[in-house]
């Protein structure tokens, strides 16, 4: 059984998120060994990079645990509320006790330390939203009774969110949770209905926008529009994040500079270790160091799919699309900003940026991931060869359910 066990775990998907994690930990000290000479962290090289090896161990724990851990669990009523009322429980703590940082109040402090609770809550919404979709498969396309209750639930998760301010993260939750809904089953007019009300929404809420532009829209995140706009018409103003990314993305041609040798880090290019960490990347290990990241994060989205589509058990299959949809998302996002797709939004880079909270999120939630697909390959190896067909009887087809059609 346990021979059976091990043989079913997908080792390379294992081995994309360490390589991964072990590269970034690698970039994170590269790229802030100059910002943490500076008398605020201590004037040591390594702060950075000392604090993010302690997450990746701590990571690498609830990794281990997850991967472990049976999935189905989650699902359980007991649990999957108590998973729903700790993540709201964190954001409404955050209001009380909350640190604020980049003006966003968005942290709470322990002892030296901030975890992020927005962060862990994509994962409680990919988990709420499988486990409630999955169980409303028979009726999934009754809209009032299958599909608007969760919606409104992850209306108001991100609404707390957003009020923190944190734009970026209430965005992500609800692109995950619109990812997640959309492949829940439902048909083709039901999705019309969603699509229409998220317009509806939007339209609604526009009014309390304007109403209350002046603490919205600030003049920082007004610069990072016109940042993203014409980067090069305020080279030293809003335009100099983006400049000098472009700067950093153009050195590095296709072999780099050096591992180490960056000069965008020496307090050219702020967030160097954060969300623009590719930047640095391209700089220093140019297009085949950005290349081995990208071929990585892109094995990891698109295995996490294809379990998601073998798998025959509705919330394994939407655990696997929630996961896999928010490190694509991220990664999109984190890209599209430092390349001047999109505005800059301060995403972190998935497994390669520094970051506690979303480390430890990643790690936890791909613990998850590998565990569906270990069960998913386990059943898929051995439940046929371990039933016995019965002679001069035909066996009769099964049909290979999934939880989007």
């Amino acid at each position: 059984m346990l021979k059976k066990i091990l043989k079913s775990y997908d080792y390379t998907l294992i081995l994309a998120v360490f390589l991964l994690c072990s590269f970034g930990l690698v970039m994170v000290y590269s790229s802030s060994m100059v910002l943490a000479t500076a008398p605020k962290f201590g004037e040591n090289p390594t702060f950075f990079f000392d604090r993010q090896r302690m997450a990746l161990l701590i990571g690498t724990a609830a990794f281990l645990f997850a991967m472990i851990f049976p999935y189905k669990i989650y699902s359980n009523k007991n649990l999957l509320l108590l998973i729903v009322l700790g993540s709201m429980g964190m954001l409404l703590l955050v209001f009380v006790v909350g640190h604020t940082a980049n003006n966003a109040q968005s942290w709470i402090m322990v002892g030296a330390r901030g975890i992020q609770p927005s962060e862990f809550t994509k994962l409680s919404v990919i988990i709420y939203l499988a486990a409630v979709y999955s169980k409303k498969q028979a009726y999934i396309n009754n809209f009032g009774i299958a599909v608007m209750p969760p919606i409104i639930f992850t209306f108001f998760i991100c609404l707390a969110v957003a009020i923190q301010p944190d734009y970026g993260t209430a965005f992500i939750i609800g692109l995950i949770a619109l990812s997640v809904i959309v492949c829940s089953g439902m048909g083709i007019k039901s999705i019309g209905k969603l699509l229409l009300l998220v317009a509806i929404t939007a339209a609604l809420i526009s009014p309390i926008i304007m109403i209350k532009a002046d603490k919205i829209f600030t003049d920082e995140r007004i610069s990072r529009f016109t940042g993203f706009a014409d980067p090069f018409s305020s080279q030293a103003g809003d335009g100099y994040q983006l400049v000098n990314s472009y700067i950093a993305l153009g050195s590095g041609g296709w072999k780099g500079l050096g591992l180490g040798q960056s000069i965008q880090k020496f307090n050219y290019l702020p967030e160097a270790h954060t969300d623009f960490i590719m930047a640095i990347i391209a700089e220093e290990l140019g297009l085949f160091g950005v290349l081995f990241v990208l071929l990585l994060l892109a094995y990891i989205v698109l295995r996490g799919f294809q379990i998601a589509r073998k798998c025959n058990d509705p919330f394994g299959s939407l655990l696997a699309i929630g996961i896999s949809s928010m490190i694509a998302i991220q990664t999109f996002i984190n890209l599209g900003g430092l390349t001047g797709l999109i505005p800059i939004t301060g995403v972190t880079l998935p497994f390669i940026s520094y970051g506690g909270s979303s480390l430890l999120l990643l790690m936890l939630s791909m613990g998850i991931l590998i565990n569906v697909s270990m069960f998913t390959n386990y059943h898929l190896m051995y439940s046929n060869k371990e039933k016995k067909p019965q002679k001069n009887k035909v066996q009769p087809f099964q049909k290979n359910y999934v939880s989007y059609r």
